[in-house]
């Protein structure tokens, strides 16, 4: 009872990038920088889609909702590894622990489920494109966000639920720049078979099943694309795709680097996941994106106009 109740008043030290003092105000400039370029180029896709009727479809209604939580994403770790490297601290309370491993997990589960749905309406705008808006309604698209948005919630409720019941010694090291789950798993003092039972369980359900269906999907637009004989129809129709190939290749490549990797380089992989790829996601979108690319042209040259 002593060792739970020392739990609640002690902190955790977050590691991070303390190894390296000398570099502390490059990796500060650094990390803003990259943490505005990433909270500006998801609001410009959010206000992009959200103005322009011609985007007011399923593939970008997925899409503003996943720079929406790209935003909420790097808005929960960003933020306070400045705030440590500025002021040189490395504590973080545990409940404030508690609710960034939270919303850390809630929002890669909402990432998983967006890109899953992405290659989903992807799926059906190639292999089905005369059923596409009477399959792929504002309704079940909707219902399919509404979803992700309840699962994700009570996953991340049921790990945080099973990490209160660990204990920790008092001012205990986490060598991560944030309240990873594995992380805070690695320095509990207390059995963890239960929390590892059900991570696994979940990694199961909600990794596999979400990436087996992605695979499908691709393996069906391939299909689909080699029976068209025209190769301009081929290349319109994979471009469509192209994308969300790169965002996928960057999400779950980084992700899987975290699992194969050692805990240096896990710390990189990890940065990869929760800043890097959510900053390159609405160039991806935007350069390789006609539709999004003149948008985005009209909205910046308003100002610029108005200007004159």
């Amino acid at each position: 009872m002593e060792a739970g109740n020392q739990t609640k008043f002690s902190e955790f030290l977050l590691l991070g990038f303390s190894e390296y003092p000398e570099l502390q105000p490059l990796l500060f400039g650094m990390f803003l920088s990259m943490y505005l370029v990433t909270v500006l180029g998801n609001l410009l896709i959010i206000l992009a889609v959200t103005s322009d009727s011609h985007l007011h479809n399923p593939m970008y209604f997925f899409l503003s909702n996943l720079s929406f939580v790209d935003i909420c994403f790097v808005t929960t770790t960003v933020p306070k590894m400045l705030a440590n490297i500025h002021t040189q601290s490395k504590g973080i309370s545990y409940i404030g622990c508690l609710i960034q491993m939270y919303f850390s997990i809630f929002f890669v589960a909402m990432d998983n489920f967006l890109l899953t749905m992405m290659a989903y309406d992807r799926f059906v705008a190639i292999c089905y494109p005369l059923h596409y808006t009477v399959i792929m309604n504002p309704r079940l698209c909707g219902l399919l966000v509404l979803m992700s948005w309840v699962i994700a919630f009570w996953i991340s409720l049921l790990h945080t639920l099973l990490i209160m019941r660990l204990t920790f010694c008092i001012d205990t090291e986490i060598s991560h720049f944030f309240c990873d789950l594995a992380q805070i798993l690695k320095v509990a003092c207390s059995d963890t078979l239960i929390n590892n039972i059900f991570i696994f369980v979940l990694t199961g359900l909600l990794g596999v099943f979400p990436l087996t269906g992605i695979l499908y999907s691709y393996s069906q637009i391939v299909s689909s694309l080699m029976r068209m004989s025209s190769a301009r129809s081929k290349y319109k129709a994979f471009s469509t795709c192209g994308s969300h190939l790169s965002v996928l290749s960057l999400f779950y490549g980084s992700s899987l680097g975290v699992y194969f990797s050692s805990s240096q380089s896990s710390l990189i992989a990890t940065l990869m996941y929760t800043v890097v790829t959510p900053m390159l996601n609405p160039c991806i979108y935007s350069l390789r994106n006609k539709d999004v690319k003149g948008t985005l042209g009209r909205l910046l040259s308003r100002p610029a106009s108005c200007g004159l």
